[in-house]
């Protein structure tokens, strides 16, 4: 791997390469790294386990010491793929508060924020792809009988 960035690249045993693949990629790769999965009433919506997550998101935190508290996303981080929840603080030694940087891994998104013009479009495209298949089926029924 002397490139920086190969988009060929399939994967590798060595943690090493993994790291550059990572480290290296371009920003439309890195949004797909900080995909944090939906809760269950949301996958039933969507059909999706997991999206990229967005600053507005309600995510709940799945892991570690604020296990159990939700927050709205505040910074997406997609260089370090990491992320920032309002309200998450740790104190410091000299008594000041610091925003606790987390890993979307360890999230869950509880609601969405529909704000987004591009998140409007997928959703009313799946919509639309469920009606035509509907009406696809029903028009196959209606010629099986017309046959019969």
């Amino acid at each position: 791997m002397k490139q920086k960035f190969s988009k060929h690249w399939k994967a590798s045993s060595q943690p090493r390469k993994q790291r550059k693949y990572r480290a290296n990629a371009p920003l439309h790769l890195k949004k797909k790294f900080v995909s944090v999965n939906l809760s269950k009433e949301l996958r039933k919506k969507h059909e999706k386990r997991n999206i990229p997550v967005r600053k507005g998101d309600i995510v709940k935190i799945m892991r570690g010491k604020f296990k159990g508290k939700q927050g709205k996303v505040t910074v997406v981080k997609l260089n370090i793929s990491k992320v920032i929840i309002e309200g998450i603080q740790v104190k410091k030694q000299d008594g000041s508060k610091a925003d606790l940087k987390l890993q979307p891994s360890n999230l869950q998104i509880i609601e969405l924020n529909l704000e987004d013009r591009k998140r409007k479009i997928k959703k009313e495209n799946k919509e639309k792809t469920k009606e035509s298949k509907v009406k696809k089926e029903d028009s196959k029924d209606k010629n099986k009988e017309k046959k019969k």
